[in-house]
């Protein structure tokens, strides 16, 4: 098969043939036939301080995608051949205190597909049959392969009640875009998003935030009195990781206020801790997608609701065919656009 393949220790992929995955007990076989880009994906290719601590190569990258079940191992109960599915990357231990009470998505012996495991970045992968998330046939195999980042932006939305709430969301990268649609559905009363690139402030428009600020040159404190608020915001939701965006959220939070944190920063940051104290904010951090009451969430929205269903479709900006994957790379890394999905009937 096809693949993108991480040779060894160093920066770079190569798109070469490697033998296809076989599964074992309780695994399904999927032929890929989209998968989306990610930041991670990004991380490994550079091959970063980040990816050096975590990665070891050889490895088949990739871990947002969309497939059909071409084989099943044995043991499998439910999936069956021909199903459509997305995949949830995170491979639970089974055993540990939190997947025992039913936690899952707080296993301290998580297996990452892509990054512990080879991923999906291939014409072929293997997953446990608990990760394959069958979808329906309304699902596109392009919104398909996001099923992933919709679910850390599903996550950290709903971690807090969103009724009648004004919502600050700094970052409007594709997962924060899809958040913001997302805190719209629920019913939030005025959503704010921040990020310092043009298009994607201009993209955060259809997905029904009040107000986009390009923070290079506005202050969020303005917004406030721009929309009206007499009070600071309730919800915050924390997408980018930049060293400025948490300081400066805490800053803009009313008393009480709520902030689920999916960014992760680059460097340690320092935040006025008195006014955490004494303003009682929650700080709350979000890891990928609580499993798998999120998948059930995303995929009865987007099953109810017509116009987040285009929202979070709107927000693929970027269609390749997977041969094309270092335009598609390069796309990813510019940052100017949404999300980025490669087609591996394409390769």
């Amino acid at each position: 098969m096809k693949a993108l393949y991480k040779s060894a220790a160093q920066p770079g992929f190569e798109l070469v043939d490697r033998p296809e995955p076989e599964p074992g007990f309780g695994e399904v076989k999927i032929r890929v036939l989209t998968t989306g880009v990610c930041g991670t994906d990004l991380h490994i290719q550079s091959w970063d301080s980040w990816a050096q601590n975590t990665i070891k190569a050889p490895l088949i990258p990739g871990h947002e995608f969309y497939g059909e079940v071409v084989t099943t191992g044995e043991g499998v109960t439910n999936t069956k051949v021909g199903d459509r599915v997305s995949g949830e990357g995170h491979v639970v231990c089974g055993m540990c205190r939190n997947c025992r009470a039913g936690r899952r998505q707080l296993c301290i012996h998580t297996v990452s597909v892509g990054v512990q495991r080879d991923g999906a970045f291939a014409e072929y992968v293997v997953i446990p049959e608990t990760n394959a998330w069958v979808q329906n046939e309304t699902i596109t195999p392009a919104l398909g392969a996001v099923f992933d980042p919709l679910g850390n932006a599903v996550h950290t939305a709903l971690k807090f009640p969103l009724v009648g709430e004004d919502v600050l969301i700094t970052g409007a990268g594709p997962i924060g875009l899809m958040a913001a649609a997302v805190v719209r559905h629920v019913g939030a009363r005025y959503i704010v998003i921040t990020d310092v690139s043009e298009p994607r402030l201009q993209l955060a428009q259809s997905m029904g935030v009040d107000l986009s600020i390009d923070v290079s040159s506005t202050k969020i404190h303005g917004a406030q009195q721009s929309m009206g608020m007499a009070e600071g915001f309730d919800v915050g939701l924390e997408m980018s990781g930049h060293r400025t965006a948490l300081p400066e959220m805490i800053a803009n939070m009313n008393h009480g206020g709520r902030i689920a944190m999916l960014g992760l920063p680059a460097s340690s940051i320092d935040i006025d801790w008195a006014t955490v104290v004494t303003h009682m904010l929650t700080l709350q951090g979000i890891y990928g997608r609580e499993m798998y009451e999120t998948w059930y969430a995303m995929s009865a929205m987007l099953q109810t609701n017509e116009w987040l269903y285009d929202a979070i479709s709107s927000v693929i900006t970027d269609q390749l065919p997977a041969a094309d994957w270092e335009q598609g790379f390069e796309a990813a890394r510019d940052g100017a656009g949404g999300k980025v999905v490669l087609d591996w009937t394409q390769v």
